[in-house]
């Protein structure tokens, strides 16, 4: 096919295993379009993304290296991913630039602190259970997304950048209008780009009068002592991706191992039996439902030649991780099959590199709390619905559900 054949992703994801199948079978590399008509590379494969991924020739940059960003006023339908692309913060910065922001956000996620956060995350895990337990008395139907999934990882990353109560709803609310792809109007895009300055510029003023123990007085302070390290903008930007990665990508990821679950319950025997470890079910899940299924974008910085096909410099790419994991020439023919103790933890889901998510080990250990901890208190837990009558999310981008409905059982 050539790049005139551009296939139209599917805005709402409502398949996306089928759809990245579809794209697999026409080669390693195809041409794909982004809603609103944004044109860019699909890998669809895993060893096609980890080359990607690897290779110094591509860029996060899109102000250096995507040939199509000054044009990008003149498509008023392009407007929804600047919140991905049009932002200046780790997510696409490139080089040097990266490696300086990425320094400054560092230090709240490494291994120390992490483990210093697990008596909270396990405190905060026994109240919502409480919560759950309350709210399925009597065999009503829970939401476990909304009781549990969401409002875990919510916390936990409210806490860590001190985002005060009455901003939580809003800045929850604003990462989902983000990953909404399903709506690529100029509108849509210009009240996510509103709420953005309107909701972190307010947690950063309330910080700026509040100061505490937290990540986001950190950032202030370095903006004010060095703006070489961090400009206004950049401080912005970084909130966003931080809070927004640091939540979204786990609330999904206790979810769709939650459905995984109830829906092979021999699986669940077997990691209720100690057959099958936590850990492999975060891998599997990882694998073949991973948070996020696909990440725009990255660019050519040269001409690229990948698997035979040739990426011209400038050209977009999206990172699909949801392609890579059910990828059969890596992971064999069942590869689309949820199977716990396959333990491969070899999958790309948290990235890879020097653009690793920074937030993976503190998403694990939300997950490895959450899920055990559930299932230990309702071993009767069942979905209220049918598996094929849950919704993903409206994105191409988010894998997840936009609701978990359970029954707890006896």
């Amino acid at each position: 096919m050539t790049v005139t054949d551009r296939i139209a992703l599917d805005p709402f994801g409502s398949d996306i295993p089928a759809e990245s199948a579809r794209l697999r079978a026409l080669g390693p590399l195809v041409p794909v379009e982004l809603p609103g008509g944004i044109p860019a590379w699909a890998p669809t494969g895993y060893d096609v993304l980890r080359e990607l991924i690897l290779d110094p020739r591509v860029s996060k940059d899109p102000r250096r290296h995507w040939r199509l960003w000054p044009e990008i006023g003149e498509h008023p339908s392009w407007g929804w991913v600047l919140g991905w692309v049009g932002v200046v913060n780790m997510l696409s910065a490139y080089g040097s630039d990266h490696t300086r922001l990425r320094r400054l956000v560092a230090p709240s996620f490494t291994h120390r602190r992490t483990e210093a956060m697990l008596p909270r995350v396990a405190a905060i895990t026994g109240e919502l259970l409480d919560a759950v337990a309350a709210a399925g008395a009597g065999g009503s139907v829970v939401d476990l997304r909304a009781e549990l999934a969401h409002p875990l990882p919510m916390r936990m990353i409210c806490e860590l950048f001190g985002v005060p109560d009455e901003l939580r709803d809003d800045t929850g609310e604003l990462i989902a209008a983000i990953m909404d792809t399903s709506d690529p109007t100029p509108e849509h895009a210009a009240f996510v780009q509103e709420r953005i300055g309107t909701v972190l510029g307010a947690l950063i003023a309330y910080k700026a009068t509040h100061p505490g123990d937290d990540m986001t007085t950190e950032l202030i302070r370095v903006r004010d002592e060095d703006g070489d390290r961090l400009g206004e903008e950049e401080l912005l930007y970084t909130l966003l991706l931080v809070i927004g990665a640091g939540f979204e990508t786990t609330v999904n990821l206790i979810g769709n191992a939650v459905v995984a679950l109830l829906s092979r319950p021999a699986q669940l025997a077997a990691v209720r039996a100690g057959a099958v470890g936590w850990d492999a079910v975060v891998d599997e899940t990882l694998r073949v439902h991973p948070s996020i299924a696909a990440l725009p974008l990255r660019f050519a910085v040269t001409d690229l030649k990948v698997a035979d096909v040739v990426v011209p410099a400038g050209d977009a790419i999206i990172t699909t991780y949801a392609a890579a994991g059910l990828d059969p020439a890596h992971y064999g023919s069942d590869a689309d099959v949820f199977d716990a103790a396959r333990g491969a933890g070899d999958h790309l889901s948290f990235g890879l590199g020097v653009h690793r998510c920074i937030g993976a080990p503190l998403a694990r250990a939300e997950a490895l709390a959450a899920l055990p901890a559930l299932f230990d208190r309702f071993p009767g837990l069942r979905l209220a619905v049918a598996a094929e009558e849950l919704r993903q999310v409206p994105s191409f981008i988010a894998f997840g559900w936009q609701r978990i409905p359970v029954r707890l059982g006896p």
